[in-house]
């Protein structure tokens, strides 16, 4: 009785709590999309030039190895680390923070009868500043992997962007279409996340009686099948992106989407939808994994979980 007392005086709360959320959040998109830095440059290629990317995910890795060196396959690690680090940190850490707001307003009961809503719209609300912040450094990778030559790594080339395009054409030009993949892939994965997680521990058991290994192969599973279910939502926009982002272009952000959306075409818009999948797929899991034990690390495991009354 005295140690759960003891735990429960010590526990984080408020901004302390949070900030671990954000932390955990950080350090689980960083890593994950920093270490498939490869994958992405590959998926990237097959989406920009498929009439020469055009034999798969493996032949894809020798052609960028034989034409620039294995060097080329971590063209835009930096932008990718410090752009997908600060997403996890308003991601993670924002639906963490909306959740509660919702059930303190609704009340843990209906939060229960309404939890997909609920996970829905905490995560698309946080998903939205994420992507304020993330947008900047993913034009910046796009631009680094579609044109090797533009600069030598993120500060050149985040500079030249800044300096030859403006804050708006240059960093988000590209806002709508990463909006359009990011919200439903974030509302996708902790939706599809949650309710897979729900599945396997009624069969395994409740979440309190797993050891701490169990309990991080429940977060990878469903983190698995939460990535698999985001990428396919998400694939359209995601070649959008990768397309807005490759040149500068003219006209409005809206007509650019357009003409290319009508370009490409429903067959176009998924193009490299397999390496999207065996990267999602991945990060997704190990960024719920890494998320769950790094929380665990810093003692942050007392968010507001949607349960009965």
């Amino acid at each position: 009785m005295a140690a759960a007392q003891q735990k429960t005086a010590y526990a984080p709360t408020g901004i302390n709590l949070y900030s671990r959320f954000a932390l955990a959040g950080a350090l689980g998109c960083g890593i994950t999309h920093g270490a498939l830095t490869p994958v992405d440059v590959v998926k990237t290629r097959i989406q920009l030039e498929p009439t020469v990317y055009n034999k798969g995910m493996a032949a894809g890795f020798r052609q960028v190895i034989k034409a620039e060196g294995a060097g080329a396959l971590l063209t835009g690690f930096g932008p990718t680390f410090t752009g997908y680090s600060l997403q996890g940190a308003f991601k993670f850490g924002g639906v963490e923070l909306w959740k509660k707001i919702i059930i303190d307003y609704i009340g843990p009961q209906k939060a229960f009868e309404n939890r997909t809503a609920v996970y829905m719209v905490s995560s698309g609300i946080a998903e939205f500043f994420a992507s304020v912040a993330l947008c900047p450094l993913e034009a910046t990778r796009i631009r680094l992997v579609s044109q090797p030559t533009f600069a030598t790594g993120l500060i050149s080339g985040f500079t030249r962007i800044l300096k030859e395009e403006g804050v708006v054409r240059g960093f988000y030009s590209g806002f709508g279409p990463i909006l359009l993949k990011q919200v439903p892939y974030t509302m996708t994965k902790f939706v599809v996340y949650e309710h897979a997680a729900d599945f396997i521990l009624n069969i395994v058991g409740p979440k309190e009686s797993l050891s701490s290994a169990a309990d991080t192969g429940v977060n990878l599973g469903s983190g698995l099948i939460a990535g698999i279910a985001a990428a396919i939502v998400s694939q359209p926009a995601d070649t959008l992106l990768s397309k807005i982002n490759k040149s500068s272009g003219t006209g409005s952000i809206l007509s650019r989407l357009g003409g290319l959306a009508s370009e490409l075409g429903v067959r176009g818009l998924f193009l490299g939808l397999g390496p999207r999948i065996a990267m999602v797929g991945t990060l997704t899991a190990f960024q719920f994994a890494i998320y769950g034990d790094i929380k665990k690390a810093l003692g942050a495991t007392n968010s507001v979980e949607i349960r009965k009354a």
